[in-house]
């Protein structure tokens, strides 16, 4: 195939049933969150424009730490929209985090299943033209240089199953906050930056092409790479030792 994912100017526009009420879980939970998340460090967005500020939004991110979801979730938030997560459903046991996912609507993904009800949901969210946030990695990055790894065909096969294009969401600065193993670092006023690309439409893609799945996919992680290594080679060097 060998073909770029060509830029769209804008979110393809549809016929919307209803707009969905907004949990109350999700209000709690950016009441929460977010204020000490804007205090303790000094987040810097950039290109938010890129947004939609209505209809359907599919946002592929790269995951260089724990503490994602809230960063980007601010992002999403300042650009005044109402995100949702794909989330590995192992959060989804936990007793307090648990509850708070489901109450505000985040969308369990079991992976390494062949369960596809997550992209029903996922796709289900957008036809009411809501915003869908994806992490293609499906776990945090184990790469030494902080870069995405090989992503999954799921944010793939959700933009070719609604017709969405994806926008890209990358973001830098937070990896050394909150890893998996190793001592993190709350040192107040770590700078993390965000950024958005612009939106990828994707070609048609024929039924059962596997291969042509994993070459868009590699485009995709590709140009969400390429952001990241942007980011990175601009960041402050003091803040990474």
């Amino acid at each position: 195939m060998g073909s770029q994912p060509s830029r769209a100017p804008a979110v393809p526009s549809r016929p919307r049933s209803r707009r969905r009420a907004t949990e109350p879980w999700y209000h709690v939970a950016k009441a929460v969150a977010l204020p000490p998340l804007r205090l303790w460090f000094r987040l810097s967005h950039e290109h938010l424009e890129r947004i939609p500020r209505t209809g359907p939004a599919i946002i592929a991110c790269n995951h260089i730490s724990y503490l994602d979801p809230l960063t980007n979730g601010d992002a999403v938030v300042r650009a005044h929209r109402r995100p949702r997560f794909l989330a590995k459903q192992d959060l989804f046991r936990i007793p307090i985090i648990g509850r708070a996912l489901r109450g505000a609507g985040q969308i369990p993904v079991s992976r390494g299943s062949r369960d596809r009800s997550s992209l029903d949901r996922a796709a289900a969210a957008l036809e009411q033209g809501e915003v869908i946030v994806v992490y293609p990695e499906g776990t945090v990055t184990t790469r030494e240089d902080g870069l995405p790894m090989e992503g999954k065909t799921g944010v793939v096969r959700l933009a070719l199953r609604t017709g969405v294009p994806i926008i890209p969401m990358v973001s830098w600065g937070s990896r050394e906050v909150w890893q998996k193993t190793g001592r993190g670092s709350l040192r107040f006023g770590r700078p993390i930056w965000t950024s958005v690309g612009d939106a990828l439409a994707l070609p048609a893609v024929p039924e059962g092409g596997q291969a042509e799945l994993r070459e868009l996919t590699a485009e995709v992680m590709g140009a969400i790479t390429r952001s990241a290594e942007d980011l990175r080679d601009r960041y402050p060097r003091r803040w990474t030792k």
